[in-house]
């Protein structure tokens, strides 16, 4: 059993590692995996608990393939080989803001979970501005609006890099 800094180093390393893949192997994901994503996006906060997240899992390749044609990350999808489409059920807000901002913690859930399943992810959003196009394919009703598609399938190629910049350089004020 994980002593509460073993966990503690566990959880930063997944954030610290976990990189944007748009190169996937042809290896199939298999449905539990998707299901899992999903399920840890639903564990992300929303205010009064309201869960306004829909997804639609897209895996045949016809789908896919016209969803694809919808987005400048064209390539990405094609290789991916599945796409989980993020929708926020516009019935079930109630605070604008925070539905939103709920929605980012979701796909940030999403995309970890993604990793530490062993799996390449990443979070689509040019394709927004085809929503109507998206919900028209997926044959949607309106009251269901786009928010993301995160792409997902094994990784292709090497490890990724990345840096951010030192908190020093963010950080404006302490108190």
């Amino acid at each position: 059993m994980f002593c509460i800094e073993q966990k503690k180093q566990a959880l930063l390393d997944e954030i610290y590692t976990r990189r944007s893949v748009r190169q996937y192997t042809d290896r199939p994901v298999k449905r539990d995996l998707l299901v899992e994503i999903i399920n840890a996006g639903t564990w992300a906060p929303s205010g009064l608990n309201n869960q306004p997240w829909r997804f639609v899992i897209i895996q045949e390749g016809e789908v896919r393939l016209a969803l694809a044609k919808l987005t400048q990350s064209q390539k990405t999808i094609e290789s991916a080989s599945a796409c989980i489409a993020v929708f926020i059920d516009k019935e079930a807000m109630y605070h604008e803001m925070k539905d939103f901002l709920a929605m980012g913690a979701c796909i940030q859930n999403m995309i970890l979970a993604a990793h530490v399943l062993g799996l390449g992810a990443v979070w689509l959003g040019e394709i927004l501005k085809n929503t109507d196009k998206v919900n028209s394919l997926l044959e949607l009703p309106e009251t269901l609006l786009l928010t993301a598609v995160v792409a997902v399938g094994y990784p292709f190629g090497q490890k990724r890099t990345s840096s951010r910049r030192d908190v020093s350089e963010i950080l404006l004020k302490e108190y």
